[in-house]
This record gives structure tokens, C-alpha cells and sequence, in this order.
């Protein structure tokens, strides 16, 4: 496989797998917990005697698959992606939290976009890191105010987040490495 249909076909996974994250979100958030909270979310444990919405988990993951398809399809797919998600996330979030599914999302993904772009080509892993830890706390306090007026979970959605962007933080160090072995560049 040339380096070019490689890092097309990871691109176009990346995509799929980014788009998946955004309704498996919405239905987290009402359906996956060890509690749920009448009138409000299921929630998960994320650290000792903390809880956050389960929706978390997944916001974590897009905020880094994100970055991965931009790296592999370029800055205006990954631009398309982020209204796409955005559409996707109004179209399938709960009628109650509709606007502030679509507001996290879309604020907290041009965040990330705009911190990991200039980043990126240089410092691919520190992109990551930076631009995710951007994305994940404003999409958390857009999406905890809009939804329930409150930032009570606030603490829960950040930790929970963060773990997911640490448990891709090897996968991205390994693709760089990997990156730079086969010669394949950033689109």
C-alpha cells in the first residue's frame, strides 16, 4: 500500500470512528451509569468519590480522533468533520440538552482545532495534549451550563475526559513514531 491510500484509508477510519463517538455520547448519557440521576444523566465513577456524566468517555475519544483525521485527511476535512459532528450531535442528543450537545461540541472542537493546528506538524503528541485539554474543558463547561445550568459535574467531566486522552496518548506516540518510519507526512 503507497504511503499516500495509507493514510487516506487511516484518515477515513479515524472519520467513522470520530462520527461513532458523537451518538454513542447522547446515548451514554441517558442509558450507561452506575446511577442515573432523574431528569438528568447516568453517571460513572472517574475517580475516587467523583462521578460525571457517561457521555464523557466518548467526548475524550472524539476530541483525539478529531485530531487524528485532521493529521491524515487535512485541516478542511477535519474543519467538515466538526460541522458534521455538530449536526449529528443535534439531530441525535436528547430534545432537553439539543443545544448544548451542539454548542459543546461545536465550541469545544474548533478550540481543539485551533490550538492543535499550528501545533501539529512539529510537536504532534504535545498537539494532542494541549489542544484535547483545551477542547475537553470548555466543552464541559458549555455543555454542563447549557444542559443543567450548573457546573456540579464539572470537576467529573474534565477527569473523565482526561482518561480517555491519556489512554490515547501512547497510541498517538506510537502512529508518530510509526509516521516517521514509513515517511508518511501530515496532510
Amino acid at each position: 500500500m503507497t504511503p499516500d491510500r495509507q493514510r487516506w484509508t487511516e484518515g477515513l477510519v479515524a472519520l467513522v470512528l470520530f462520527t461513532l463517538t458523537i451518538p454513542a455520547a447522547n446515548w451514554m448519557l441517558g442509558n450507561v451509569g452506575t446511577v442515573c440521576v432523574p431528569n438528568g444523566p447516568c453517571l460513572v465513577p472517574v475517580a475516587p468519590g467523583i462521578k460525571a456524566p457517561s457521555g464523557v468517555l466518548m467526548i475524550g475519544l472524539a476530541l483525539v480522533l478529531r485530531d487524528i483525521v485532521q493529521r491524515r485527511l487535512g485541516a478542511k476535512v477535519g474543519l467538515g468533520a466538526i460541522f458534521v459532528g455538530a449536526a449529528i450531535s443535534g439531530f441525535l442528543a436528547p430534545p432537553a440538552i439539543v443545544v448544548a450537545s451542539v454548542a459543546a461540541f461545536l465550541l469545544s472542537e474548533l478550540a481543539d482545532f485551533a490550538v492543535y493546528t499550528p501545533l501539529q506538524r512539529r510537536r504532534f503528541v504535545t498537539a494532542v495534549i494541549a489542544s484535547s485539554l483545551v477542547g475537553l474543558v470548555i466543552d464541559s463547561i458549555v455543555f454542563l451550563w447549557l444542559a443543567f445550568g450548573s457546573l456540579d459535574f464539572l470537576s467529573g467531566q474534565i477527569i473523565g475526559k482526561a482518561w480517555m486522552v491519556l489512554l490515547a496518548l501512547p497510541l498517538m506516540h506510537l502512529l508518530r513514531r510509526r509516521d516517521e518510519r514509513l515517511g508518511l507526512v501530515a496532510a
